[in-house]
Parts: structure tokens; C-alpha cells; sequence
């Protein structure tokens, strides 16, 4: 008999083995002359004859998976089994990272493609377009990815607190609970993406820290991904504060839609003048999204449209 052991290094068990081992048993059931057994981070693999080295071959390919996905879903372990790593990695080829529920996130327009390429080869990114376009969710998909592949420590999101036309009034409660409603897209996106004890996790030990844009003045902000969402209701002088926080080893990502300034009358936004002075500036990259990359239903880009063509159109 022949044994084989693969040690599981940097890897959340819960995420590559599955609950209660789901994983394994999948491939324990396709490989019935095999012996499987998973021991905290190791998984011994007995048997004799070529099934073995499928078996081995297979969970090698599987940890490469976790590797690049950061999760290995149940519908993974199928289809490796079924059809091979080849066509798995056809499969999964945009895949930033699989959701809490095993589906893929991915670009799903070639501007959202464009974004994840732009992050890729600059430190500094702009994105810019209208509600719908992704924005929030692919740059929070990044970061997430960046995370679990170790090649950051942190994630830092931040928003400018600007009431969207509304007056809120007193909001009760601590600073966290006051700031909560302005970044709920941010926690929905999140919460796609972690699951919710692993998020808890991270939030009680500032490996992911959300606050608002003022909290930003001072740090310097070394191994993170970082994120301003909303910045169309940034002032010149905080977008030029924020833009400074960047440390060694980081990624910053501003995302805005000129056509969504809530800032008073007199205010002027930061976000048109950061890229008109930025523009030249080698390593920050600049993305225009439009009402063809809206991902929510059919009818927001044609109210998208609409707006634009109308006489008092914002900007």
C-alpha cells in the first residue's frame, strides 16, 4: 500500500475541506479504493495502483484552486473530478473569488474586466460611472481576493458621511452605529463575500476597517487595500488628504459618479479636479464606466439614459 500526505499550509480548512468535511467526502465516494483521511491540516491519502495519483494529483489541483479563489466549493470538487483541472480553470477564468454561497464573482462586462486589469498594473485607480456599474462590488471583490491571498494585511474602506439630499437628524447610538447607514452598500458586498463569523473576526481585529473619510487625516496606511467609495462628495482638500495616505505595499481604489454630487451648493467636488491634475501622473490609472456596465435590472440604464438626455442634466 501506498500513502500519501499534503499538508495544508495558509489554508482555511473550513473553506477547503467544506463543512463537516464535505469535500472530502465527495472524493472519498468518486475514489471507493482509495482511503482518505483528514486530520487537522493533513490529508493522508492510501491506496495502490493509478487511483492514488488521481487522488493526489486531484487535491493538489484543489489547493492550487484555494490558492488563486480563496475557497473550494462542493460544486469545485465535482467538477474537478468529473472534468479535470483543464476544464476547471476554463471555468473559472475571470473568477475573482467565490461568494459565501459558492458562487463565482466576476467582471460581467468588459469595462468591470478593465477595471480589475487597471488595478492590477497601477497603485492608483479611478473608477468613475453611474449607479449599477459594479463599482463598489468588484473594487470590495479585490480586496477580499488581495486578503485571503496574503499579498495585503489590511482592508481599509472609507466614505465621506453626506447625507444623499436627505436629512437624517440625530442619529443614536456609537460612533459605529452613526456611521453604519452611509456605508451599507459596503457591508452588503461584504457580506457576499465573508462569511459572517470570519467577517465578525476581522472586524474586531482591524483587519478590516470601515470609517468615515475624517478618520483617514494622519495615517499612513502601509500593506492595505484601501477604498473611498462616494468620492464625488469629497472637497478638493480631503480627496488630496486621502490620496497622501498611501503607503508601502498598497493598492488605493477611488470610486465616484460625477452625477450624484449631494455636497451643499457652494461646495465644489473634489473628484473632477483630482483627475484633471492626476491625468499624467505614471502608476494611477483612470476608468469611465456608463450605463452599458449596469449590472441591475434592465430598466436602470434606461433611467440612466434618460437622465443624461434630459435638459437639466447634472454635469
Amino acid at each position: 500500500m501506498v500513502e500519501k500526505v499534503i499538508t495544508l499550509e495558509n489554508i482555511s480548512l473550513v473553506d477547503f475541506l467544506g463543512v463537516d468535511n464535505s469535500n472530502v467526502k465527495e472524493v472519498a465516494t468518486c475514489f471507493p479504493k482509495t482511503k482518505i483521511i483528514s486530520r487537522g491540516n493533513e490529508i493522508r491519502i492510501q491506496g495502490s495502483g493509478t487511483e492514488i495519483l488521481r487522488v493526489n494529483e486531484l487535491f493538489n489541483s484543489l489547493v492550487n484552486h484555494y490558492h488563486k479563489f480563496g475557497k473550494v466549493t462542493f460544486n469545485n470538487v465535482k467538477t474537478y473530478i468529473e472534468q479535470g483541472s483543464v476544464a476547471i480553470e476554463m471555468n473559472a477564468e475571470n473568477v475573482l473569488i467565490y461568494g459565501t454561497r459558492g458562487a463565482p464573482i466576476k467582471p460581467k462586462t468588459p469595462n468591470q474586466k478593465n477595471f480589475i486589469e487597471k488595478v492590477k498594473k497601477n497603485d492608483v485607480v479611478f473608477a468613475v460611472g453611474p449607479a449599477g456599474t459594479g463599482k463598489t462590488y468588484i473594487a470590495v471583490a479585490l480586496a477580499v481576493r488581495a486578503l485571503k491571498n496574503k499579498e495585503i494585511k489590511r482592508i481599509i474602506i472609507t466614505r465621506p458621511a453626506v447625507e444623499a439630499g436627505e436629512n437624517l437628524g440625530f442619529l443614536p447610538g456609537d460612533l459605529q452605529e452613526k456611521i453604519d447607514p452611509y456605508l451599507r452598500p459596503v457591508y452588503d458586498a461584504l457580506d457576499d463575500m465573508i462569511p459572517s463569523e470570519k467577517l465578525k473576526y476581522y472586524r474586531e481585529n482591524r483587519v478590516i476597517e470601515i470609517a468615515p473619510l475624517a478618520y483617514m487625516r494622519g495615517r499612513t496606511l502601509n500593506n492595505a487595500f484601501i477604498l473611498l467609495d462616494e468620492a464625488q462628495n469629497t472637497t478638493p482638500i480631503q480627496l488630496k488628504m486621502f490620496l497622501t495616505r498611501l503607503g508601502q505595499n498598497s493598492k488605493l481604489i477611488i470610486n465616484g459618479d460625477r452625477t450624484q454630487i449631494d455636497l451643499k451648493p457652494n461646495q465644489k467636488s473634489g473628484l473632477d479636479e483630482a483627475i484633471s491634475i492626476l491625468k499624467n501622473v505614471k502608476g494611477i490609472g483612470f476608468l469611465e464606466l456608463d450605463e452599458s456596465d449596469v449590472v441591475r435590472h434592465q430598466i436602470v440604464k434606461d433611467i440612466i439614459k434618460a437622465y443624461d438626455k434630459s435638459p437639466g442634466k447634472k454635469r
